[in-house]
């Protein structure tokens, strides 16, 4: 099984260890594109003006141009350390004995361990680069060179930008999470979705459950307590569903 994860906007402000090394972090194959893309956010940020354009910055977020100028010095922490988003905070991988079945998506470092080192940092998914693709078309080849291979489970708990990158078609499950009122319409709601997410993560791993096929994962979500409701992919080149339902 591997658990695939979203970032979160919320990070750390400072890590305590030595500065980024790019050929120490997990996915070696990622590295050229993480180190373009390092390059190109520094020279970027260079610019605060067009930096914060081109970041999506808000008045209180302007520091992060300081942060992405400082990323080949910068302390690093690890990247369960690092997010602090709601998501993370349900899943605490602090807490759980073994975070290798689990990659992070990053839109600078590609895919991340939650042991891997990097400094914090500010570069959402949406933005573009001077000169540069979609970031979502920089990190296909690399992302789908690396993960297609892969035989197991994958459990898809990332949003839609980060999905956009690779999909895992029939070999993975997208967890989705709605809100169902008293007449069964059903709506999503981000802060709730986040969590849900973070801590169906938190209960495959905490209990060292190693489903290998939809059935199997939606089955021992339903052993937990949770109401799911399991569909076969709509293609060839869809994953399966697995909606999680709030009353």
């Amino acid at each position: 099984m591997l658990i695939l994860l979203p970032p979160s906007e919320g990070k750390a402000a400072r890590g305590d260890g030595p500065p980024l090394d790019l050929g120490r972090l997990s996915s070696p194959a990622l590295t050229p594109t993480r180190e373009m893309l390092v390059d190109q956010l520094i020279d970027l940020c260079e610019n605060e003006d067009e930096a914060v354009a081109t970041l999506k910055l808000s008045a209180r977020q302007r520091h992060c141009v300081q942060q992405n100028r400082e990323l080949r010095t910068a302390p690093t922490l690890a990247a369960w350390e690092l997010y602090t988003g709601v998501l993370y905070e349900r899943l605490g991988l602090g807490d759980l004995p073994d975070g290798n079945q689990v990659l992070i998506a990053s839109p600078l470092w590609g895919l991340l361990r939650p042991s891997d080192r990097v400094p914090p940092y500010r570069m959402p998914m949406s933005a573009q680069l001077p000169g540069l693709e979609k970031l979502t078309k920089v990190w296909r080849p690399a992302v789908g060179e690396l993960l297609q291979s892969r035989d197991d489970l994958i459990v898809d708990l990332r949003s839609g930008a980060y999905a956009q990158v690779w999909g895992p078609k029939r070999r993975g499950v997208s967890v989705r999470v709605y809100k169902e009122d008293a007449e069964g319409k059903r709506t999503v709601v981000t802060h709730m979705a986040k969590a849900t997410r973070g801590e169906v993560a938190h209960a495959l791993l905490a209990r060292g459950v190693q489903p290998t096929t939809p059935a199997e994962l939606g089955d021992f979500l339903a052993s937990q307590g949770w109401k799911v409701e399991l569909s076969e992919p709509a293609t060839r080149s869809k994953p399966w569903l697995l909606d999680v339902v709030h009353a």
